[in-house]
Order: structure tokens, then C-alpha cells, then sequence
């Protein structure tokens, strides 16, 4: 059985695990990430492939990394979170462990997770988008990664929806992540607390009076519990996401939509309300197969997952 070691780089951890052929994890290891010293990061990346071919026979790496990746999957063209800046990660990877490796954008390598092993397993087109923080995306079309003419495509979170709306970290204004994101949930949560709405009165009480405990987490805890106020943020969060998913259903017309990252742990209090904006703005609905949209099934493995299993191909 051919193994393969999938990384997982982030702005605060960096994971790895070796993955069998059937995208089981035979074993994980994190390290703390050096996001600002490139060296150090690809030291510490080497050094869990490493420490993991000791104990396991490892014929490939897949690096899934949170940026700009060429076609080649070879060079970081830019990372916000991590210091590359046209890094040939690729080369100075293979340097250290002496494997062939391959460098993925980690939405796509998540996106080629749950089409292979995990809620997309069943279909030949997959949109994957991730909220979290921001809003990532991934696309699997004909049963490939798109990356687009430059390897930079899907990067859905950045499409402009609301025209000289929030300004976002990119530097643009109306971001869709600066509306469907955990970020933006997190946002619109305490504002309402902090201007004394009734309908966040439950939320401020349970947070003691400290705005700062109101966090995406504590959200859904609330709106699991019943509070009235979390539920209808997680609703119009959802009716963004649901908006913004019709607009890219438009042009991808995927077979699935799968919704992963952290606040989809809210399940239906946010996948009910996606669903019904989505379904409410999809052109030609009624004359049209509309895609399921279903929660993501790995979670936060996906990437690993599915960089490993992309160095094998």
C-alpha cells in the first residue's frame, strides 16, 4: 500500500499525517508555525515528514499552503498569513527530505479531500467553500482541481458583492468573506450586543457583560441552546452564503456544493438558511437540477487529506 505524508501549513500550526490510499490518517503530528521566517517554516515542515518516515515507508508529500500557488505546484506566489513570497517551496522541500513533493493551494488540496473521500465522494463537480475566519474555496470540475490559467483560481472569498461595502484585508471593499464568514458572524454578534438590541439581550447576558467571550463558538453553543438573537445571526449569515453560492453556481454549475471550516459545526442553524437563500436565487429553479449543498465530512483533516493523496497523482 502506497503512503503518502499530507501537510497542513498555517499561520499558527503546522500538521502532519501519513494517509493510506484510503485517505485513513495513520499518524498526526503539529508542530507550532514560524509564520514569520520562511527557513524556519520549511525546517519545521522537513522535520515532521522526517520524524514520520522514521516510522512509516512514505513515497510522497503534499503541502497544502494558505496562498497563491503556481500551475507547476511548485512555487508560493504569495502567502498573507506565512512570509513566502515566490518561495520555490517545492525545490527547497525536496532539498531536505529527498521525496517528491507537491505544493497545493490548501482550499483546493481540502477540495480534493472531500471529493475523494469524503461528502463529495459521489460526484464528478464539487464546489468546497470553507468559513472560517474569511471564506476560502476550492473546485473539482471533471473529476480535476481547477486552479485556473495560473494556478490562482477559486478564490471565492474575495468576489466583490456588496460595491463600496466593508472594507476587507485585502484592500478591496465588499469582500464576500467580510459578510459569510466566521469573522463576519463574530462582527455582527456584537455589535447588536454592544447597542443594547433586545434580540441580543440573551447573548450579552450569557457572555457576562463581556463582549469579547462573544466568539463564533459561543454563537452556535447559543443558538443550540435556543437564544433567539444567535440563531437569527446565523441565519443571516447563511442567507449570505446561500446568495453567494447561487452566484457561483451560475458560472461553475457544480454537481455539489459542500460547506466545511469551523462554522459549519453550527449544521442546520446554518445549512437550512443556505440552503433556502440559495435555492431562492437560483436562476431557472423548478426547470433546473439544483445542487445539494452538504456539510463537509473531514473537517479540519481535509487538507492533510486530501494534499496527500494529490502527491500520489
Amino acid at each position: 500500500m502506497s503512503l503518502a505524508c499530507g501537510i497542513d501549513v498555517g499561520g499558527t500550526k503546522i500538521a502532519g499525517g501519513v494517509v493510506d490510499e484510503s485517505g485513513t490518517i495513520l499518524e498526526e503530528l503539529r508542530v507550532e508555525s514560524p509564520a514569520t521566517d520562511a527557513e524556519a517554516i520549511e525546517e519545521a515542515i522537513a522535520g515532521l515528514v522526517i520524524e514520520l518516515r522514521s516510522r512509516h515507508d512514505i513515497a510522497t508529500v503534499g503541502v497544502g499552503a494558505a496562498g497563491y500557488v503556481d500551475k507547476a505546484r511548485a512555487v508560493v506566489l504569495f502567502a498573507p498569513n506565512v512570509a513566502w513570497r515566490n518561495e520555490d517551496l517545492k525545490g527547497e522541500l525536496e532539498k531536505r527530505v529527498d521525496l517528491p513533493v507537491v505544493i497545493e493551494n490548501d482550499a483546493n488540496a481540502a477540495a480534493w479531500g472531500e471529493f475523494t473521500f469524503g461528502a463529495g465522494h459521489d460526484a464528478e463537480d464539487l464546489l468546497l467553500v470553507t468559513v472560517g475566519t474569511g471564506v476560502g474555496g476550492g473546485l473539482v470540475l471533471d473529476g480535476q482541481v481547477y486552479r485556473g490559467a495560473n494556478g490562482v483560481g477559486a478564490e471565492i472569498g474575495h468576489m466583490r458583492v456588496v460595491p463600496n461595502g466593508i472594507l476587507c484585508g485585502c484592500g478591496k471593499h465588499g469582500c464576500f468573506e467580510q459578510y459569510a464568514s466566521g469573522s463576519a458572524l463574530v462582527r455582527e454578534a456584537r455589535a447588536a450586543a454592544m447597542s443594547g438590541a433586545m434580540i441580543a439581550h440573551g447573548m450579552f447576558k450569557r457572555a457576562g457583560g463581556d463582549i469579547s467571550k462573544i466568539t463564533g463558538p459561543f454563537i452556535t453553543d447559543a443558538a443550540r441552546d435556543g437564544d433567539q438573537g444567535a440563531r437569527q445571526q446565523l441565519a443571516e449569515l447563511g442567507r449570505w452564503l446561500g446568495e453567494g453560492i447561487a452566484s457561483l453556481t451560475e458560472i461553475l454549475d457544480p454537481g455539489v456544493v459542500v460547506v466545511g471550516g469551523g462554522v459549519s459545526e453550527a449544521d442546520d442553524l446554518l445549512l437550512e438558511p443556505t440552503r433556502a437563500a440559495f435555492a431562492g436565487q437560483l436562476v431557472g429553479r423548478g426547470f433546473r437540477p439544483i445542487p445539494e449543498i452538504r456539510k463537509a465530512r473531514l473537517g479540519n483533516r481535509a487538507g492533510l487529506i486530501g494534499a496527500a493523496d494529490l502527491s500520489r497523482r
